[in-house]
Formats: C-alpha cells, sequence, structure tokens
C-alpha cells in the first residue's frame, strides 16, 4: 500500500523470546554436562570397583548417578516443555495477524500463495517436537570432544575426523531437502486448491458427469507431488543411513584403537568403555539432525516464507482512528488492469473514472457484460486496490484507517454472497462481538428479511454456511448479504447486481431499502442488472468497456423524453434484464 510502513511482526515475535532461548541454551549446556555421567560412571566402576571389590564404593557411586540422572531428566523436561511453549506462545501471538495478513494478501491478490497459518503451525509443530532438543546439543559436541582429548589426543583425533564426515553428510542433506522442499511446497499447494475447488463445486462437478476427468487430473497432480517427495527423500535417506553405520564403525574403531592403547599402558581399559560412549555422543546430535532433515528443511522454509511474507505486509496500526464518514465519495482517475497485464489498453480493465457524491446519493451504475461494474464496486469498497488514482470517503484514502477500521464504515453486496459458517446472527453482525440484537435486528428489518429469518426453524440461530449448515435459497442468501451490508448504518453502501436472485416482493423490498439508506445520509452505489434497481437512485454513470461515457442525474441521462441518448439507455437496461 503506497506509504505504509512495513513492520515485520514475525521479527519482533521471534525476539520476544530471546529469553526463552537463552534458558533453553542453559538447560541444554547443563544437560550436556549431566550426559557426562555414564562415561564417567563406567571409568570408575572399571577402574576402581573392579580392581578394589568394594561393595561400598559402587552403592556410592551409583548413588551420585541416580541423584545426577534425576537432575538430567529435570532439565530436559523443563527444556522440551520451554520449546513447546515458545511454539505455542508464537502460533498465538502471530495467529490473529496471520489470519488478518492472509487476507489483506488475497485482497491485493499478492502473496497468495504463502499460507502463514499453515507455517506457524509447521513451526510450532517442530519446537514441540524431538527434533528442535537434538539440535541444541549440536553446541556442545565440542565438550564431548574436549573431554576425549584428555582420555587421549588419539582418540579425539579419531572422533573429529568422525564429526567432520558426519557434518559434511548433514550439509549435503540440508542441500537436498532444500533443493526439493520449494518445489514439493509449491506442488501441494497446487494440488490442495484444485481439490478444496473441486468439493466446494462437488454439485456442478456431479451433475455435469465431471468426477472421473477431475480425478485423473487430480492423481496426474498427485502423481508428480509424490515424485518430488521421493526424490527429495532419496538423497536424506541415503545419507541418514550412512551416517548411523559409519556411527557404529566408528565407535567400534574407537574400542579398537582404545585396546591398543591400553596394550601399551597409555590408557586404562576403563576409558576404553567411557571413550566408546563419548563418541557416540558426539555423532549423536549430528546424526539425529540428518535423520530429522526433512522436518527441518521444511521449518527454515516456513521460518523464511513467515519472515518475507510479514516483511512485505503493510501495518497501518500507526494510524489515527478517524471520526465516522458522513459519505463523501471522491473517485479520482480510478485505473485497474488485469491482473498479469503489461499496462496496455487492451487489458484495462477499468479506465480514469472520475465522479464525486455527496451524502445520502444514490448511484445507478449501468453498462453491457464486462464493462468494468464489478471491478468498480470492488475498488470502491477497497476490496482490490487501483493501479492508479484513489477513492477518498470524506478526503481520506483508505490507506489512512487503520486496517479494518473504515471496513465498519461500508457495505458491500457482492454478486455471489457467501456466508459463513454460523449462524444467520452472527452472519448479519459481521462476526463483531459487539454488534448488540437491536443492531442485528434493525440491519435485518432495513433489509426487509426480519420476518424471513423468524420462519426458519431456529431464527437468528440457524445455522448457515459450510457443509452442515442450513440450506437456503439464492434470494435468501442475498437478502441476508444485505442485512449485513447496511448493518452499522454504514457511509457507503455498494451493491453488485443485488436483485440478480429476487423476485417481484424482493426487488419491491430492496427498492425501499435503499429509499432508506439514502435517507438516512448513506451513499448508495448500486451495479444495475435490471431496471428495478436504479428505480431508488438519484445519478447514474454510464461504463462501456471500462471508460465513463457519462455521469449525470438520471433524469438527464434516462429521462422520460424520447431522445436518441435515453432511449439507448433504456434499451441496453432492458436487455440486461
Amino acid at each position: 500500500m503506497a506509504g505504509a510502513k512495513a513492520s515485520n511482526k514475525y521479527a519482533i515475535a521471534l525476539r520476544r523470546q530471546k529469553a526463552g532461548f537463552a534458558v533453553i541454551v542453559l538447560f541444554s549446556g547443563l544437560i550436556s554436562i549431566l550426559m557426562l555421567t555414564g562415561s564417567i560412571y563406567m571409568l570408575q566402576v572399571y577402574d576402581r570397583v573392579l580392581s578394589s571389590g568394594s561393595i561400598i564404593t559402587l552403592v556410592g557411586l551409583f548413588s551420585i548417578v541416580v541423584v545426577l540422572y534425576l537432575f538430567y531428566g529435570l532439565f530436559d523436561l523443563l527444556r522440551q516443555r520451554m520449546l513447546s511453549r515458545i511454539g505455542t506462545r508464537l502460533e498465538f501471538d502471530l495467529g490473529r495477524d496471520s489470519f488478518v495478513a492472509q487476507l489483506q494478501a488475497c485482497q491485493s491478490r499478492e502473496n497468495i500463495k504463502v499460507d502463514p497459518l499453515g507455517q506457524l503451525s509447521v513451526l510450532n509443530q517442530f519446537l514441540s517436537g524431538p527434533s528442535a532438543s537434538s539440535l541444541f546439543d549440536v553446541p556442545f559436541v565440542p565438550l564431548f570432544l574436549g573431554v576425549l582429548f584428555i582420555v587421549h589426543p588419539v582418540l579425539g583425533l579419531i572422533v573429529v575426523g568422525g564429526a567432520m564426515a558426519a557434518a559434511l553428510s548433514g550439509v549435503l542433506a540440508g542441500v537436498i531437502a532444500r533443493r526439493w522442499q520449494d518445489r514439493r511446497t509449491q506442488d501441494a499447494t497446487v494440488q490442495s486448491e484444485f481439490s478444496t475447488e473441486a468439493m466446494r463445486n462437488s454439485e456442478t462437478v456431479l451433475a455435469m458427469g465431471m468426477q472421473g476427468c477431475l480425478a485423473d487430473h487430480w492423481r496426474s497432480m498427485q502423481i508428480k507431488n509424490l515424485g518430488t517427495q521421493q526424490r527429495s527423500a532419496r538423497g536424506t535417506e541415503i545419507l541418514a543411513s550412512f551416517s548411523k553405520t559409519f556411527r557404529v564403525l566408528l565407535q567400534s574403531t574407537i574400542l579398537t584403537v582404545g585396546a591398543v592403547l591400553v596394550l601399551n599402558d597409555q590408557i586404562t581399559p576403563g576409558m576404553i568403555i567411557a571413550s566408546s560412549v563419548l563418541s557416540g555422543r558426539v555423532l549423536a546430535p549430528i546424526d539425529q539432525a540428518i535423520s530429522q532433515w526433512r522436518s527441518i528443511a521444511k521449518t527454515l522454509f516456513a521460518h523464511r516464507s513467515l519472515h518475507d511474507f510479514f516483511e512485505n505486509t503493510p501495518d497501518r496500526e500507526s494510524n489515527i482512528d478517524l471520526p465516522k464518514p458522513a459519505g463523501r465519495i471522491t473517485v479520482t482517475s480510478l485505473t485497474k488492469f488485469s491482473d498479469n497485464a503489461a499496462h496496455t489498453q487492451q487489458e484495462l480493465l477499468l479506465q480514469s473514472v472520475s465522479f464525486n457524491l455527496e451524502p445520502g446519493d444514490g448511484l445507478g451504475v449501468i453498462g453491457k457484460s464486462a464493462s468494468g461494474k464489478s471491478v468498480l464496486a470492488r475498488l470502491l469498497v477497497g476490496a482490490w486496490k487501483p493501479d492508479r488514482g484513489e477513492v477518498q470517503i470524506d478526503g481520506a484514502a483508505f490507506d489512512k484507517w487503520p486496517a479494518g477500521a473504515i471496513g465498519r464504515h461500508i457495505g458491500y453486496l457482492p454478486q455471489s454472497v457467501i456466508l459463513l459458517p454460523g449462524t444467520i446472527g452472527q452472519n448479519i453482525a459481521r462476526f463483531d462481538p459487539l454488534a448488540t440484537d437491536a443492531d442485528i435486528i434493525a440491519a435485518a428489518k432495513l433489509a426487509r428479511v426480519h420476518d424471513l429469518i423468524l420462519r426458519l426453524p431456529n431464527g437468528y440461530a440457524t445455522m448457515v454456511g459450510g457443509r452442515s449448515g442450513t440450506p437456503l435459497s439464492g434470494g435468501q442468501i442475498q437478502r441476508i448479504g444485505l442485512a449485513r451490508a447496511v448493518i452499522f448504518s454504514p457511509a457507503l453502501v455498494v451493491l453488485d447486481e443485488p436483485n440478480a436472485n429476487l423476485d417481484g416482493a424482493g426487488d419491491d423490498a430492496l427498492e425501499r431499502a435503499i429509499s432508506d439508506l439514502r435517507a438516512a445520509g448513506s451513499t448508495v452505489i448500486v451495479m444495475a442488472h435490471r431496471p428495478s434497481a436504479i428505480a431508488a437512485v438519484n445519478k447514474i454513470l454510464v461504463l462501456d468497456q471500462g471508460r465513463m461515457t457519462r455521469f449525470d442525474t438520471k433524469e438527464n441521462v434516462m429521462g422520460t423524453a424520447n431522445t436518441p441518448r435515453a432511449t439507448h439507455v433504456r434499451e441496453q437496461l432492458s436487455k440486461q434484464a
């Protein structure tokens, strides 16, 4: 959005967890130190207990080991719980912002391939699982290496070489996983979108016998997605198997070299077992990281996606909450191009539309099919952003309002009305918890749908939307959508072909609703589909192939006189009807 400053809320949320991550690093250090307990205990048993035959020494050593392992278990539990809490906190802190940001991205038709809610879930699941804990053990691998060098430098060098080989295989696994992760995610997104849309239009699909063809097309996408998945897994599986095999071989090598050192009286027999355990501790975090590379790569992709998504999401929270507008509309050089268009005249959806309306005005927008009426409607309410020009309400463009604040003062009835899963009352109230029963009933009465709702089994509590909602006719849905549009007495009401599914009684109700809205001071703009839709307006705007050809009072545009211009306009409206 022009002039909007991007604020990376994801980066801010991560910074808030710095103290928690610091404590987790501390716990990981303590856990790594306590992991030396087993090696030291074995060393003492072989070198002290077995040589002395002292049961008291063995019991004393074992008592110390029990206490140390209890602390080990406690710190490991605390670390895991903190990681889980951090993941949950991140998803909670960013969940609402992600939902709103995704809606805004869909509104501007940018970044819609990113699913911030899904990526937050991936991040939370990773932090709550065992993979994250193993990563925090990796920085403390030098601790075990240091102990091995103290036991004997040769043993330390052998394990260093093994650790370098394991780390190299881990890097290769990461490169392979990262190479395929983006492609796999894109393929999965395309497949998911196709299946979702097919299910949503299941009635049409089944009625026209399209299910077989759609299933075949979905299968082709599935084959492509599964192939990508297998290719991404092949390299990491080979490297993970190599790492495990190498780890076992290295421990045997340590035993062999240790035995040679014992025979040469350079270390004690207990040090052989301790060194073998320590070498396993050196390679274990690396081995676990390699085996979890697919999960790690997925999490890294989620991290980058969230960072980039919020980096490119404008923040308008700092704007001042302006007073309720009166409804003075100023449209200046409004221009919109098609999605993938170079800015050429052939690809223009709307070109340089300008007009002014005062509070209480009613504007009827007429024109042939594909003349730009619906495009203008979306631009007027901010559902789409113009490529040029702007829409002002009481002198303020949409980006001068805090995010979402202007929407309360706008009513919009699109061509295709969709009721969200919930009650009729919730849909009319726009799911606003501050909407009172009086607000909902007043809006329903203004839309002349109150009596219709009362005839339903549960009245305003009737569940609609989704698969489990009560089936409603197109006219009922459209009139409930009208009630949703007019709640809170909005300053601007835009109705896109509002009588497309209405009968004669519905047309009369719509005409009275428009008159009532204008009498209350609302500015009403109607995209005309039938002549009855503009019966209650006082101005007319004519569109032709995205261009405004005329804007004047209804009397001057349509007139009662049989002038060529007025006759042409009336004929066009009759053809649309």
